[in-house]
Order: structure tokens, then sequence, then C-alpha cells
């Protein structure tokens, strides 16, 4: 791991994103009415994404813990195409976008394994970091 010690903490937000895929119309229908088998995609997903982005440290070798001090998960659907963009801030020594691309990344799949039982064509594109603050740069700017 990078030597972090003699960093100063300051306010850091990453806003990453995921777009899913789906092969259908009928699949955004059943999205929307909550009709899917599995669940309510867009709550299952949100809470998966919070856990992918608290998880991080555990699962990518250099990853520092931090303090998680704010997610949030938002969808936009646009004709076949959901965009997942997920916000994460906290007051650390390093910045947190590693965990919004891993959540984004988490987001994507459990939308994935959610609709595989009735849309066979869902595919997941696009997992990128938007917009970075705090630290040393700034970077992006959020769509």
């Amino acid at each position: 791991m990078v030597d972090i010690t003699q960093k100063q903490a300051t306010h850091r937000t990453a806003i990453a994103q995921a777009v899913v895929k789906v092969s259908s119309k009928e699949t955004i229908k059943a999205i929307q009415e909550k009709t899917v088998p599995k669940g309510d995609v867009f709550s299952m997903s949100r809470a998966a994404g919070f856990l992918g982005v608290k998880k991080t440290a555990d699962l990518l070798p250099d990853c520092h813990p931090l303090p998680v001090e704010h997610c949030a998960i938002a969808y936009e659907i646009n004709g076949l195409d959901i965009t997942v963009k997920i916000t994460v801030k906290t007051f650390y020594k390093t910045g947190v976008e590693v965990e919004a691309m891993h959540g984004a990344s988490v987001v994507a799949l459990n939308m994935y394994d959610m609709l595989k039982p009735i849309d066979k064509g869902v595919e997941i594109h696009h997992i990128k970091l938007l917009k970075k603050t705090g630290g040393k740069s700034d970077i992006g700017t959020a769509t």
C-alpha cells in the first residue's frame, strides 16, 4: 500500500457511472412496475452498491480502508439504457474514486443478476469515473 501517513485529510468526492443495457422495453417496464421475479431491481441494486462501496478495501489489496461518510445512487432510464450514477464522499487522506467505480460495478452486476431470468441480452458498459474532487487534483465534470 502507498504510504499516506504524511498526507492531509481533505473533503473528497467521486462520482462514477455504469450503464446497464437491456434488450427489450418489456424489461424496462418490469423494472419500473417492480414485477421482476427476483424483486425490486433498483432497491436491491442500491443496497448491493452500498455494500460494494464499503467493502472495496476488503477486495482490492492496495485500497486503504477509509470512512465512507456519504453514498448516493441514482438511476436514469434512456430507452434501453439504465445509467447508474454513484456519488461517494469522505474526509480523509486518500480519494474515493475506486470505491465509487467499485460501487457502480456492483450495482450493475446485481442488476444483471436480477434481470437474467427475464432478459438474456443484458450488457454492462461504460464503468468510469466522471468526477473527482479533493486532494492534489480535481478531474472531470459530472454529466
